[in-house]
């Protein structure tokens, strides 16, 4: 059964609840984006309201009327750590920086942090609480969620303009079959997390290929 989140966290805390949440962990290339989206109780009354849910839930169509809409009618920030940092600090804490910095990207005095996952940021200036699958509970978090991926998104095909090979349009940097062939065949490029596995071992031997499993 396919679960809707909705407000019941956000009123148990108070009146002015954000959500906060990441997207972009997985990927081979490109930034980590994290954002943060207080819905304001006179805008929970909007009809686009009922439609907000976990990002991977949502078409892409209606997800850019969705940005549209919470970028229109609530508070956010959004914030963005590169390959570099990320590279570093490792995914984890680029990850849970970006959340900090998002909270702060909005500029909006609030009472407590809803953190999508099972981390807390370090130095939140306020309460904050860590939920597990908040993207499908809390509507804030979901609301987060569909401001990061679609930033996300369009980041990773502004870069797919600049380097077609990898098909980062489709694939959003993550390491699908195709994305992988392309390293194997045109190397990698700035965007590409050097910290990672399957490009830590082409830098080594030329291939994202295992060389002990290959030939099987």
């Amino acid at each position: 059964m396919d679960s809707s989140p909705d407000f019941s966290i956000e009123d148990t805390l108070g009146s002015r609840i954000c959500g906060v949440d990441e997207v972009g962990r997985g990927p081979l290339a490109g930034p980590v984006i994290a954002a943060c989206v207080y819905i304001p109780i006179a805008a929970r009354q909007l009809d686009f309201i009922n439609e907000i849910k976990d990002s991977k839930k949502i078409s892409k169509t209606k997800l850019f009327k969705l940005y549209k809409a919470i970028t229109e009618h609530c508070s956010f920030g959004i914030a963005e750590i590169s390959v570099q940092e990320i590279d570093k600090i490792n995914i984890l804490q680029a990850s849970l920086k970006a959340m900090r910095l998002a909270y702060e990207d909005m500029s909006t005095d609030m009472e407590h942090i809803l953190i999508d996952g099972n981390k807390m940021p370090k130095s939140l200036p306020i309460p904050a609480s860590t939920i597990v699958k908040g993207d499908s509970k809390s509507k804030s978090i979901a609301a987060a969620s569909i401001l990061a991926k679609v930033t996300r998104d369009k980041i990773m095909a502004d870069l797919a303009a600049q380097h077609p090979e990898y098909g980062w349009e489709s694939n959003a940097g993550y390491p699908s079959k195709a994305h992988k062939e392309a390293i194997d065949r045109y190397g990698i490029t700035d965007h590409h997390r050097k910290s990672y596995a399957p490009i830590k071992n082409f830098l080594a031997h030329g291939s994202t290929k295992n060389p002990l499993i290959s030939a099987a």
